[in-house]
């Protein structure tokens, strides 16, 4: 009897204990951990950019052949005449960087650019002096920078989207120089060049990052980056013969430098990490 009393107290027992279980509520499964992906440099890009340029050591220095250096002693043609020049510049580049390790860390790269550049100036003096020369004298000189192009390296330190960076290289310009010098009406000495010159570029800026979803990114980039760069470029020292039309003895020689900066923002769409 009192067996079945305890059989049948923890049957009634059990089937209380399930009951209550099952008013329980059910365990929610673990949330998913996907992880952030970690920003990288590595990849193509190309962009466009604008700025300003202005030249340096723009000073045109004239001497005379022979007996004509008596001429530029004298004043009649100047041994130095600046030509400042500034204005716009605007352009586009492509290029690859390759970071070592996604986040922060060392990247390096390889970027060619190509820019138009308002880069122009043309200057004209009357002299008359007549305790040396009786006729009115007009000089004139004209130097310009059509465009610059440059294909440089790139090595800088990211803090994950903002990139700090140096920058060195190969640079190249389309050149136009002359001066022309009259006695009176006529022009008795003339000289002009219109060439390619070469020299070296170098500078630094910084770039970030923009959020991939961006309102900018209007090619479904894998990153759109936005920068500012100042570059230094020049072409070197040439020497320009103004050498005579009519005038006496052989001429003049007139030294070109081309050497200037650019002050310029970009924006940049990189594809891949590849």
């Amino acid at each position: 009897m009192i067996r079945k009393l305890l059989l049948s107290t923890l049957a009634s027992a059990g089937l209380v204990g399930a009951a209550s279980a099952a008013d329980l509520p059910r365990r929610a499964p673990p949330p998913v951990f996907t992880p952030v992906p970690v920003f990288t440099w590595t990849g193509f890009y190309l962009g466009v950019n604008a700025g300003y340029a202005f030249s340096e050591s723009d000073t045109v220095r004239t001497a005379g052949i022979g007996a004509l250096q008596n001429n530029v002693n004298n004043g009649l043609r100047r041994a130095a005449v600046p030509l400042p020049q500034d204005g716009f510049t605007g352009g586009g580049q492509i290029g690859y960087n390759y970071q070592f390790a996604p986040g922060s860390g060392i990247v390096v790269g390889v970027e060619a650019d190509a820019q138009y550049t308002d880069l122009q100036r043309r200057r004209t003096e009357t002299i008359f002096n007549p305790a040396f020369n009786a006729n009115v004298l007009t000089n004139s000189y004209r130097t310009e920078l059509n465009y610059l192009g440059t294909v440089r390296g790139r090595i800088g330190y990211a803090f994950d989207r903002v990139l700090v960076y140096g920058t060195g290289g190969f640079a190249y310009g389309d050149v136009t120089q002359s001066v022309t010098f009259q006695t009176a009406a006529p022009i008795t000495y003339a000289g002009r060049r219109s060439t390619m010159e070469t020299g070296y570029a170098y500078g630094g800026g910084i770039e970030y990052a923009l959020p991939t979803e961006s309102f900018l990114n209007f090619f479904r980039a894998s990153a759109v980056t936005i920068k500012g760069e100042y570059l230094r470029y020049d072409l070197g020292s040439r020497n320009l013969l103004v050498g005579t039309t009519g005038g006496p003895g052989a001429g003049y020689v007139a030294q070109f430098q081309t050497e200037g900066s650019l002050a310029r923002a970009g924006i940049n769409y990189k594809f891949g990490t590849y």
